[in-house]
């Protein structure tokens, strides 16, 4: 029985055999370790700035979270949630489901997502924060995919936790087929 809300085809035994089959490519404890790197990064280099983080929806949440909390220092948060594929394969220009409610302008942002992939929609934010005139724009990235596909050659987050391998990665906020953004660590399905 598929219930509501799974694409076509999927069920709960289909997304657990996924988890069980999973390879695991970077514990929990690997994890919560780079977030404390980079932590102590962005408080060396943030902690007197007031600065705004905003969190790229869905995936980042979960980086967000699991960051914020290790900042000992006064800042601001918010959300936005940008696409460039809206119902589409292929993307196209940024489309804000949800833009940025705290003005950017003259502010130190940060940009918190899971994963640097190919970074079109980030490299599109990080345009759409400069003409918002931030005073200093940064990203923190929980894990940056390693391949040479970016949208802008050399595209690197300032702050970056982990590197992983050119493969469909899931778990701590990077989901599969919409699950598993749950999962204790960084996974990737058997066979991708």
């Amino acid at each position: 029985m598929v219930k509501l809300g799974m694409e076509a085809g999927e069920s709960l035994a289909s997304m657990r055999e996924i988890m069980n089959n999973a390879d695991c490519l970077i514990s929990q404890d690997e994890v919560e370790l780079a977030l404390d790197r980079m932590a102590e990064a962005i408080t060396r280099d943030l902690g007197d700035k007031l600065p705004v983080f905003y969190c790229v929806m869905n995936g980042g949440l979960i980086t967000t979270g699991h960051l914020l909390t290790r900042l000992g220092f006064p800042l601001e948060v918010d959300y936005l949630h940008a696409t460039r594929y809206r119902n589409e394969l292929r993307g196209g220009e940024l489309f804000w489901r949800v833009s940025p409610e705290i003005p950017m302008a003259g502010r130190h942002v940060v940009i918190v997502d899971d994963i640097l992939d190919e970074g079109a929609t980030l490299a599109a934010i990080l345009a759409y924060c400069k003409e918002a005139q931030a005073a200093s724009i940064t990203t923190a990235v929980l894990v940056d995919k390693q391949h040479d596909r970016k949208a802008v050659p050399g595209l690197k987050a300032d702050y970056c936790g982990l590197e992983v391998v050119d493969r469909y990665v899931f778990g701590f906020g990077m989901d599969y087929k919409g699950y598993w953004r749950n999962a204790p660590g960084i996974f990737a399905p058997e066979g991708l």
